[in-house]
């Protein structure tokens, strides 16, 4: 076998030892020369030897370490076949396009005199209203024209995009405002049709813009539609010392204490623990 020694003497005093020959590892064969080592006479000078403290009442203390190297069991390898999947699904981008062209659709909605079709299915597996209108004993079931009213157009385009691919669209063409516009519309359309994925992204959105200006109009709209989230973002917001007074400015907050004048209590609450803080 592969192997290397290391030979030490051991101090008498203190116990430690100190290494004094290592040979480099090397093929030992039982029954050869080869199996001592070191494969050297010269191994401590004597008149070193007793004037050490490695000597003591005649008495020497070797200590052997070997270290044996065992050959590396490594097969061959092969190189495996390799096949780049994407990362990303494209089941998203696919449905999309189903829902552009309409193969197949089965029910089509007339939202203000704009019309989409849609697959009735598809509706049912994303959303528990659509689900109970297509699935069960509701005239929807059999339906192919359904009117749906108090919804913008664009809000219900939106909706169905994110009934098909699980995404929102990137709004590029609206302005600020207009977005959070379109993203407090949505979210009440989430509401209804019982879609708390998009519910809590619209909600997570409308935290990510939101201003004095706004926090009033989205934190009714949270009150509504139990986003509890929401609503403490929206009151703790408010109710900062440096927020409340341009605040108190905006229609928004006149609109909130009139048709909801019990947030405000909490509102005042919040503000007076952030006084005492």
């Amino acid at each position: 076998m592969r192997a290397s020694c290391d030979l030490r003497l051991v101090d008498q005093h203190t116990g430690m030892s100190a290494s004094e020959h290592t040979t480099e590892p090397r093929m030992f064969s039982s029954g050869e020369l080869s199996m001592y080592a070191p494969q050297t006479s010269l191994f401590m000078d004597r008149s070193s030897l007793e004037s050490s403290a490695y000597l003591k009442d005649d008495h020497l203390t070797i200590e052997c370490i070997v270290t044996v190297f065992r050959d590396p069991q490594v097969s061959d390898t092969k190189s495996r076949p390799w096949i780049q999947v994407p990362a990303a699904s494209e089941i998203g981008e696919h449905l999309g396009k189903l829902l552009e062209a309409g193969h197949g659709a089965d029910v089509t909605f007339r939202v203000r005199g704009q019309t989409f079709r849609a697959h009735k299915s598809l509706l049912a597996v994303r959303s528990p209203v659509f689900e109970a209108e297509f699935c069960g004993l509701m005239k929807e079931a059999t339906a192919q024209l359904l009117i749906i009213e108090g919804i913008n157009p664009v809000v219900f385009r939106t909706l169905l995009h994110f009934i098909y691919t699980d995404s929102l669209p990137a709004f590029d063409d609206l302005e600020r405002g207009e977005r959070s516009e379109m993203i407090r519309q949505l979210l009440v359309t989430a509401d209804r049709y019982a879609m708390d994925r998009l519910k809590l992204l619209c909600a997570s959105n409308l935290v990510d813009h939101l201003d004095a200006e706004t926090v009033a109009i989205t934190l009714a709209l949270a009150d509504q539609h139990n986003c509890d989230r929401l609503k403490d973002v929206c009151i703790k917001f408010m109710a900062s010392s440096d927020k409340m007074y341009a605040v108190l400015e905006t229609e928004g907050y006149a609109n909130l204490k009139r048709t909801c004048p019990s947030i405000l209590v909490d509102v005042l609450e919040k503000n007076s623990r952030y006084r005492k803080a």
